[in-house]
């Protein structure tokens, strides 16, 4: 009878022990018990389990489950939204990590094809080596509202606005994650952190020590290669040196011109001098061409010809950084870089080379019990170059510099002790395009337990003017008037623009109930004012290509959007994961933008299931669902990625991934009525490779 008591008292404590296990899974909200001194029983496994069963009866009622660490999805590690490092779960922005692991098993070739994992973030292939990527709206190729760093190196480009992004390539490879930032960035990071930042962290030296060698070859994938070899220099320092090039065929058909193929190389060194000083010293070099058909006026008839070249693009960087820990509450960084970027449109007679020298220093320190600010100065200097193009682009003056000097400061207050934040700053910007800027934020993190985490935000940020707002004039191609001589609509660029303005509202939930599965939610509003569109042509005036329709660019343009982004990760098992994107978005403009709704989709999903069939063996499958551009006469599609990998040693891995293998060609974005290129479609393709890590 003793025996049989003490069983069914074993189980009811089992049973209880568990339940209560599974609730705290669910929620963190369920308060452990206050146990006694000594009389706390740590349940690791079944063992400790059955030796309750000895205990007395009054022990048995003080047992205490360990409360599980933080959840895994809300504990990963990101820098970008406060400039300091923190995680997912304590971030007050919608934010979403891409993680090297995810880049492998996507079988991705470019960073615009990575960042379709993101929600919110809308990736179309324009042609072969060019991408229209942008967050929230305003999608075209050079999607002007979006901030792209390297390392934090900025890759804007202050000509159209926007991101050239063939010539921004990194080894995969050496990538430690992608933050793609959705939402108002600009009090930290300034002019043009509009809608979006993403944020490109290569790994430290020391992670990337060995040989890494990779090759193959596909349809579309002609030829790739990359190796990188990492070492030691000191008992301090290490440093690591790359190499990768690609040729990519046309798509779509062998009479298109939009092949792309580069070369590129570099290196990296980070060293210490003592336990408080760090250095990163890094540069690259690049070298390629990428085909182009575009459109442009003619002097004769049809007064608009299709022209076919290569754009040949170089250029290189070098970055500096010297991070200092003053205690474990305070540290500061100084950054510099020099970037040079070229663009030779041969055969067009056009021409454009930037150089950029940019300085950043930022502070970070507590002050009292419950407030950690940072504070920074920038400072940039950008001179450029551009040889006109007769019947399309000329920019006037040919040469320009311009500065831009910043300043920014950001408080999060702790308002309840592990669980209300409250972050205000502002940055304060002059620059020599639009004058001065200033762009507040205000944001509120709630994390009532570690699996629990909601946030809000209001937020203002500043498109800057561009060179070709403001300095100038484009020309499109002539339409017949017989008898009259032809009309060469145009459109002139003027000193007195101003930059364009947000205003955000933003709101997000994130909560981990078990390990297995994770959901992240965020909803957002915008008010767009200011925004630069184009007039209304009024009359005809002689013009150096005969008679033309002049226009001018004008902040004439107003917008509201709204979205909801949701994002989910679900581990059936441990070999196997399944993730999630949704996007919806929502555009009301008015005026005459150089973007229109109809060139966003309203709904995208994209699903990705990773499963390690066996120890040796991965499968990935990708699914993506895209609505239709009815603005660039683009259809909806849906389109499906495959990629097996096979693992036979720890150095070794081969690999196979089929892409876009639902339909033989498909397009993903129009025409460019501005630049003149021509969109061409995206073909289904196969390509194989392997990859040796010693």
């Amino acid at each position: 009878m003793r025996e049989l008591f003490r069983r069914v008292i074993m189980m009811s404590v089992i049973t209880s022990i568990l339940f209560n296990g599974y609730l705290y899974g669910q929620s963190d909200s369920l308060p452990p018990s206050e146990p006694d001194s000594g009389a706390v029983a740590e349940l690791d496994d079944l063992d400790a389990l059955l030796e309750l069963a000895d205990k007395d009866l009054n022990q048995l009622s003080q047992v205490q489950v360990t409360r599980p660490s933080i959840a895994p999805s809300l504990d990963t590690v990101v820098s970008t939204v406060e400039r300091k490092e923190s995680t997912v779960g304590r971030t007050p922005a919608a934010v979403f990590v891409i993680t090297n692991d995810m880049i492998r098993r996507s079988g991705a070739r470019s960073i615009p094809e990575v960042l379709r994992m993101a929600p919110g973030v809308q990736v179309a292939h324009i042609d072969g080596n060019k991408w229209s990527v942008s967050i929230r709206g305003f999608g075209n190729r050079f999607a002007n509202k979006l901030l792209v760093q390297i390392d934090g190196r900025g890759v804007y480009t202050p000509l159209f606005g926007g991101v050239f992004w063939d010539a921004q390539d990194v080894l995969l490879e050496d990538v430690e994650r992608i933050e793609v930032v959705r939402g108002p960035g600009g009090t930290v990071w300034g002019d043009n952190a509009v809608n979006g930042v993403i944020n490109i962290v290569t790994k430290k030296v020391k992670d990337t020590q060995g040989t890494f060698v990779e090759a193959g070859a596909g349809t579309e994938e002609r030829s790739f290669g990359s190796v990188r070899q990492g070492g030691q220099i000191s008992e301090n320092a290490h440093m690591r040196v790359y190499g990768k090039w690609f040729d990519r065929d046309a798509q779509a058909s062998t009479t298109l011109h939009d092949d792309y193929r580069q070369a590129r190389t570099g290196a990296r060194v980070d060293w210490s001098a003592g336990a408080d000083d760090n250095f990163t010293l890094q540069g690259d070099y690049y070298d390629g061409s990428s085909g182009t058909q575009s459109v442009f006026g003619t002097a004769a008839a049809p007064y608009a010809g299709l022209n076919v070249f290569d754009e040949a693009l170089s250029g290189g960087n070098v970055l500096y950084r010297w991070t200092h820990d003053i205690n474990n509450d305070s540290d500061w960084r100084l950054q510099a870089y020099y970037d040079n970027t070229q663009r030779k449109f041969e055969n067009v007679g056009a021409f454009y080379r930037r150089d950029t020298l940019d300085l950043d220093f930022q502070h970070r320190f507590v002050a009292g019990e419950n407030h950690e600010i940072i504070w920074g100065l920038g400072y940039r200097t950008t001179w450029d170059e551009f040889q006109a193009q007769p019947y399309f682009l000329s920019l006037n003056p040919g040469k320009e510099n311009f500065d831009s000097v910043s300043m920014f400061i950001q408080d999060t207050i702790t308002l309840i002790d592990n669980q209300l934040f409250c972050t205000i700053g502002s940055k304060v910007s002059y620059n020599d395009f639009t004058g001065g800027e200033v762009q507040p934020s205000a944001r509120l993190l709630w994390t009532p337990t570690d699996r629990v985490s909601t946030w809000g935000a209001v937020s203002r940020a500043v498109r800057t003017a561009t060179r070709v707002n403001r300095d100038g004039r484009l020309v499109l191609p002539g339409v017949q008037t017989n008898p009259f001589p032809p009309i060469y609509p145009t459109v002139s660029g003027q000193s007195s623009i101003e930059s364009e303005d947000v205003l955000s509202l933003e709101f997000g939930f994130r909560h981990q109930p078990v390990d297995e599965f994770s959901w992240d939610l965020a909803l957002y509003y915008n008010e767009y004012t200011d925004l630069i569109g184009i007039t209304t042509p009024a009359g005809f005036v002689p013009g150096p290509e005969g008679l033309t329709a002049p226009a001018f660019f004008d902040n004439n343009g107003n917008a509201r959007t709204y979205g909801a982004e949701l994002g989910t990760t679900v581990m059936p098992m441990d070999d196997w994961s399944i993730r999630t994107a949704y996007t919806f978005l929502n555009m009301d403009m008015s005026g005459p933008n150089t973007s229109s709704p109809g060139d966003n989709p309203r709904n995208q999903f994209y699903l990705q299931s990773s499963h390690q069939i066996t120890k040796e063996v991965e499968f990935d499958v990708i699914w993506r669902y895209v609505d239709n551009l009815p603005d660039q006469h683009v259809p909806s599609y849906s389109t499906m990625d495959l990629r097996a990998a096979w693992k036979p040693t720890d150095w070794l891995e081969l690999y196979v991934v089929g892409r876009n293998l639902l339909d033989n060609s498909q397009p993903e974005f129009g025409n460019d009525i501005f630049a003149g290129t021509q969109a061409t479609e995206v073909q289904r393709s196969v390509y194989g490779g392997l990859s040796f890590r010693y």
